[in-house]
């Protein structure tokens, strides 16, 4: 009986302490796996430490790993929705090299997958590290899902199963800057949760600094919703019929009470300070709809890579 291929895929930047631990992990478990075979993709975003030596080292002594180098890094979305379809499996598993995402769950995607679901996606539970950054992080889920177009699947950072089809329909999706979440909601093809508990690092550092969060809610927020925009046009029309009927009291006002108006320079001044202040938050956010905008049709590739290893020609 021929052995169903599943593709393992592997994002990494700078997780010399990780690889191997992630790459034992998956082997012994297919290994334990009689019907299917398995290819491991790890992709690396220009790691600066000794990883792609590493990953050298285990892709020369196991032609199931295969390796994708980056010229830069492309960002925490971009790199493995590129891999994924790099794949050649029946089925595709994202899995990211921190080990915070349990690898034995990957069982459970593929029974779920055999059962018919062309999606199995992992959703956090719970933390077993910092409750405060999953605090923060739960609330923006609700909050990009609040003023989304679609419904966002809380607690999904791309930890899941994506079925050949779905991975194809990937393809379709030409942007630069792919949103993972975003386009698998979009898709939303038999999907099966499974609900885990986000573990805690085992080695190295989290890649998530501020940075990375504000522009990942950005690309959220500009993806998936068009709520910022409409409410610039409400508070713009408010202002407006505000700012008109300022005019034509204080005008009335001056003609009526020619020789006694004084208005003095204090409400002038709160008046100009609130509409500016509302005039920066309102271009700040078309500015962030435009860069996007920007993105969508420059017509970049996903990624660039500098090296291939193990693939065939």
């Amino acid at each position: 009986m021929d052995k169903k291929l599943i593709s393992i895929v592997t994002p990494c930047l700078n997780e010399e302490a990780n690889v191997d631990k992630i790459y034992t992990a998956v082997k012994t478990l297919f290994s334990k796996k009689e019907h299917y075979s398995y290819e491991h993709i790890f992709i690396d975003n220009k790691s600066n430490d000794k990883t792609r030596e590493f990953l050298r080292e285990i892709a020369k002594k196991d032609k199931n790993v295969k390796l994708i180098f980056n010229t830069r890094n492309f960002g925490q979305w971009a790199s493995p929705y590129w891999a994924l379809q790099q794949s050649k499996g029946e089925a595709a598993i994202l899995i990211v090299a921190d080990l915070q995402d349990p690898p034995n769950l990957i069982e459970d995607f593929l029974r779920f997958w055999e059962e018919g679901y062309k999606t199995v996606i992992g959703i956090k539970k719970g933390s077993e590290g910092s409750k405060l950054s999953f605090f923060i992080r739960k609330v923006f889920y609700k909050l990009v899902n609040k003023f989304s177009d679609i419904d966002l699947y809380e607690g999904f950072m791309g930890f899941g199963l994506y079925d050949r089809k779905v991975i194809e329909i990937f393809k379709q999706f030409n942007t630069p800057e792919p949103y993972l979440r975003g386009i698998v909601a979009d898709i939303s093809l038999k999907v099966k949760k499974v609900h885990y508990t986000h573990e805690v690092r085992k080695s190295g550092k989290t890649k998530n600094d501020l940075y990375t969060l504000l522009d990942l809610a950005s690309t959220a927020f500009t993806s998936y919703t068009k709520t910022p925009l409409r409410i610039i046009s409400i508070f713009a029309f408010i202002f407006s019929i505000i700012s008109f009927s300022i005019g034509i009291f204080y005008t009335m006002y001056k003609i009526i009470f020619w020789d006694n108006f004084t208005t003095g320079v204090a409400p002038i001044i709160i008046l100009i300070s609130v509409f500016f202040s509302f005039i920066f938050i309102f271009l700040g956010i078309l500015a962030e709809y435009i860069g996007s905008i920007n993105i969508k049709f420059r017509k970049a590739p996903i990624v660039i890579e500098e090296e291939r290893i193990n693939f065939e020609k």
